[in-house]
């Protein structure tokens, strides 16, 4: 059985025993003219008044986007909202596009391009946020958790502030969109830690799908709606990057509607866990490091039996990557029990602790081998997981281990898909 994975920028074909159980996304096809359903969002939003009246000629306007790591199509869906401020009587001199890094490195001018178009890079401010520079950070207080919070001060002096995204199930913030264009995306490094911290990802509530009851969604709430957001233009893709739906209107109930718009297309109840699953990362952009794709380990962590293997195939062009805690955190740790001793000493605060806490977890239920033309072996086992230089083979010695009769269940989009048991 011939299955196509999502793996980097060409994609990979396994051959599978006929057995196994593939989960997909419900497919939903791309809308007929992307373009006149962004503008129509923008006109006959969701419970807010249109554009055209939360906009005026003078106005400084700050446009957030999400960074190369998402799959967001920034280059199809700024260009139009743009072009409809610019009718509105918004010079482009008065319009900042904004990159929503949260704790991840600048993008390259090359990166830069290639997420946003020549057409903007050429006609427009770009900034890109830095969580680690004060004097673009302006304190917003404290949260009702505690925790303090600082926010990108260029969003913060705009008269206008537009966040855009996508959403998807998210591993531990229950939906992408929403306020996370705020909270971590614009947001100072120690509002990041605070939010991933160690018992804010432990919490049950903090998983995918989840919102309400989910402290770390909900703080991100919280912080988002002390900015003020003036409008929410998120969109929803299906699995060849198609926008199927568009979200536009005031970010908790445009956020909302796309939620329960995705959850119902791209997660799906299984009768009984798998001895054996194999997941990818949904293939590039989200697949270029393999920080990044602990994500589409946690989507089949959802459904792998205690005791089970995970097997992830995940490009990782951008390798570990060399930036930020992520490699240097599980070299000091040495084993996923070292991992949550070394982050539960008190006062621990380090960046990217929240993504080898999730990957414990992990590793605390199944094993988890990689199939990656990106990584050495060697640097698939300095980030604790088990080289895998052949599919087929691992599964046919996984069949040796857990019998001829293991369920085996595969899936092609990794985290596009969020399977959950039934019950």
């Amino acid at each position: 059985m011939k299955i196509s994975l999502k793996y980097g920028r060409q994609g990979l074909i396994v051959d599978l025993p006929g057995t196994v159980d593939v989960l997909e996304t419900r497919f939903v096809p791309g809308l007929g003219d992307e373009s006149g359903a962004i503008r129509r969002s923008l006109r006959e939003p969701i419970a807010s008044a249109p554009l055209s009246e939360l906009v005026k000629m003078g106005d400084k306007v700050v446009v957030v986007h999400t960074d190369i790591t998402r799959a967001t199509p920034n280059w199809r869906i700024l260009p139009v909202l743009l072009e409809e401020l610019t009718s509105l009587g918004v010079r482009p001199a008065d319009i900042t596009l904004l990159n929503g890094l949260g704790t991840h490195r600048s993008q390259t001018e090359k990166e830069l391009r290639q997420l946003l178009g020549d057409w903007i890079v050429d006609n427009y401010q770009c900034r890109q946020h830095d969580c680690n520079n004060d004097r673009d950070l302006l304190s917003l207080g404290a949260t009702s958790l505690g925790n303090p919070v600082r926010v990108n001060r260029y969003y913060m002096e705009a008269d206008v502030r537009i966040l855009t995204g996508f959403i998807e199930p998210h591993f531990f913030a229950g939906f992408s969109g929403g306020p996370k264009a705020i909270l971590p995306s614009l947001a100072g490094s120690e509002s990041v830690f605070s939010n991933h911290g160690l018992d804010m990802i432990a919490h049950p509530q903090a998983a995918w799908g989840i919102t309400i009851g989910n402290p770390i969604w909900e703080e991100m709430r919280e912080v988002a709606l002390r900015t003020n957001p003036t409008f929410l233009l998120n969109v929803a893709l299906n699995a060849g990057q198609e926008i199927t739906a568009v979200f536009a209107g005031e970010m908790l109930a445009a956020h909302a509607r796309g939620c329960a718009y995705v959850k119902q297309n791209a997660m799906v109840a299984v009768s009984e866990p798998f001895d054996i699953v194999i997941t990818t990362n949904s293939g590039y952009p989200l697949d270029q490091n393999l920080y990044q794709s602990v994500k589409g380990m946690s989507a089949a962590s959802q459904v792998v039996r205690q005791g089970g293997s995970i097997i992830i195939a995940a490009a990782c062009e951008d390798g570990l990557p060399n930036h930020g805690q992520y490699a240097a955190l599980l070299s000091k740790a040495g084993s996923p029990q070292g991992i949550m001793d070394l982050i539960s000493q008190p006062g621990f605060c380090v960046q990217d602790q929240w993504q080898v806490q999730i990957q414990a977890q992990i590793q605390n239920k199944a094993e988890v081998y990689v199939y990656s033309d990106g990584l050495s072996d060697e640097q698939i086992r300095q980030a604790l997981f088990t080289p895998c230089r052949n599919i087929e083979q691992a599964v046919a010695q996984l069949q040796e281990k857990y019998g001829r009769a293991a369920r085996i269940c595969v899936m092609p989009e990794g985290p596009q898909l969020i399977p959950y048991l039934a019950g």
